[in-house]
C-alpha cells in the first residue's frame, strides 16, 4: 500500500536507484501480519519519511497492479492500494528516512509528473485526484 500525499498541490514522492536507473514512488511499502492497511502505512511513513505524527488519509482512491517480466530475477505481481493523504499545514524540513532503499524525497507539481520515472505508473491517478 501507498499514499499520494499532497503538499501544496505539489504531491510528495520518493527517489529509489538500481544500477543506471533512477525511478520515483509513492511512500508506503508491504503489511505485516496483523497489521491493518492504514496502521501499515503509517509505519511506512515514518519509516520512508520520517513522518510518525498519524497523516489522516482517505481511501483507497487507486488500485494498481505491477507485473514484472517473466524473464526478470524475481518475478512476482504486486498490488498496489492507494491512499490519499494532505500534509498542507506541515513542515517538510524534517522529512528524513530510516529505509535504506529511499534515496531522497522531492515535491512534484501534477504536470511534471508526465516526465518521471513512477513506480507503479499511477500518473492518470494523480492527475484526476488534481481536478
Amino acid at each position: 500500500m501507498s499514499a499520494l500525499l499532497r503538499w501544496n498541490d505539489r504531491v510528495l514522492l520518493c527517489r529509489h536507484e538500481k544500477p543506471g536507473k533512477e525511478y520515483w514512488l509513492l511512500p508506503g511499502g508491504g503489511v505485516n501480519i496483523g497489521e491493518s492497511l492504514v496502521d501499515a502505512l503509517h509505519r511506512e511513513l515514518g519509516e520512508e519519511l520520517g513522518i510518525v505524527e498519524e497523516v489522516a488519509v482517505e481511501g483507497p482512491v487507486a488500485i494498481v497492479d505491477s507485473i514484472s517480466p517473466v524473464q526478470s530475477y524475481a518475478a512476482k505481481h504486486v498490488v498496489h492500494i492507494v491512499f490519499a493523504g494532505d500534509l498542507g499545514g506541515r513542515s517538510l524540513e524534517a522529512v528524513n528516512s530510516q529505509d535504506a532503499a529511499v534515496r531522497g524525497h522531492r515535491l512534484f507539481a501534477v504536470d511534471e509528473l508526465d516526465d518521471v520515472v513512477l513506480h507503479p505508473p499511477i500518473q492518470r491517478f494523480v492527475h484526476a485526484a488534481g481536478r
